[in-house]
């Protein structure tokens, strides 16, 4: 069956319930696309955030989306439509309303067309925000009965502010995210630091182009690749560097790649982090499913948000359910 369909986008800004620091700025709005796939009757949704980090911008971005914004294809042909876009947010916020759409359309939810089990309700991350230790042990003590807390670090002082949010989260597992804040010559006096106050993993510690500096040096924590892990093209680099990839689908492309680079790193013997940008429920929806079976997940940015969409996810504590077909697919 032929189909013709229109893609229209619009940029969004979701106020946060306070700052986000991390080690290259601070925000206090969320900036999203969110991205409308409609054949006059139904609509998929899909929603993205550009990052400047990898070069993008909302403009740049919305140009992106101007190859696809009027479609004509057969009905079996919705599948492989993300492909005509490059890997990065735009392409993730088409093929997710893509998704969403063919969902839609045969009545059945996203997970049964891609052929996996019904998902469960999985574990969040709450992510404090770097600042001094003070602070970041004040951000502690508010959510001590999480079981899993993701610092922000940045470099100098980092030891610190571990030892100040240890003190005030005694039972939470810590993971910390240095976002290429690290100098090479701290790596291994850091790692050894942050062994010994039970942090469980280390989320790019070095600049991407310098991580092969990783290979040689001794570290007795797991370090995960996130700014250095987009797609399953550069997978094979990763290796020896890392021991877990961060699969987000702001880097992925979309729910597409993400599902297939999560299975090709299962196979080439790397752990699992499933992350995401600072957005709404509308995209953490599509992360849930590639979420499933991950040892690390980190999908708290609707815990972020002052307000959240309406629906949205269903958040109990730091436990996050399934979408129902009103969020998403």
């Amino acid at each position: 069956m032929s189909l013709r369909l229109e893609v229209k986008t619009q940029a969004q800004s979701w106020p946060l319930a306070g700052t986000f620091a991390i080690s290259r700025g601070a925000k206090t709005v969320a900036e999203v696309l969110v991205v409308t796939v409609s054949d006059g009757e139904l609509t998929g949704t899909g929603e993205c955030v550009p990052y400047a980090r990898y070069g993008e911008t909302m403009a740049s971005v919305r140009d992106q989306l101007e190859v696809v914004k009027h479609i004509e294809c057969e009905a079996d042909e919705l599948g492989q439509l993300s492909a005509r876009l490059p890997a990065g947010a735009g392409r993730n916020a088409f093929d997710c309303a893509i998704w969403d759409y063919r969902a839609k359309r045969s009545g059945e939810r996203v997970w049964s067309l891609a052929g996996l089990d019904t998902p469960r309700s999985v574990t969040s991350a709450f992510t404090l925000s770097l600042d001094s230790p003070e602070k970041m042990a004040e951000a502690a003590a508010l959510n001590a009965s999480r079981p899993l807390l993701k610092m922000k670090l940045a470099g100098d002082g980092d030891l610190e502010r571990v030892a100040a949010v240890r003190e005030q989260a005694p039972n939470a597992t810590l993971i910390v995210d240095a976002n290429e804040g690290w100098k090479p010559e701290q790596i291994e006096p850091m790692s050894l630091g942050l062994a010994e106050l039970g942090v469980a993993m280390v989320e790019q510690p070095v600049h991407a182009d310098e991580d092969h500096v990783l290979a040689d040096l001794e570290h007795p924590l797991p370090f995960c690749a996130d700014e250095s892990c987009h797609t399953r093209d550069g997978l094979h680099a990763l290796k020896g560097r890392y021991e877990f990839v961060n699969i987000k689908l702001d880097k992925t492309g979309g729910l597409t790649e993400a599902l297939a680079l999560r299975e090709e790193a299962r196979a080439a013997g790397f752990r699992i982090m499933v992350g995401c940008m600072m957005g709404t429920s509308l995209a953490m929806a599509p992360a849930l499913i590639v979420a499933q079976g991950a040892e690390f997940v980190d999908l708290d940015g609707p815990l972020w948000m002052a307000k959240d969409r309406v629906p949205g996810l269903s958040f109990d504590g730091s436990v996050v359910s399934p979408p129902s077909p009103e969020v998403w697919g």
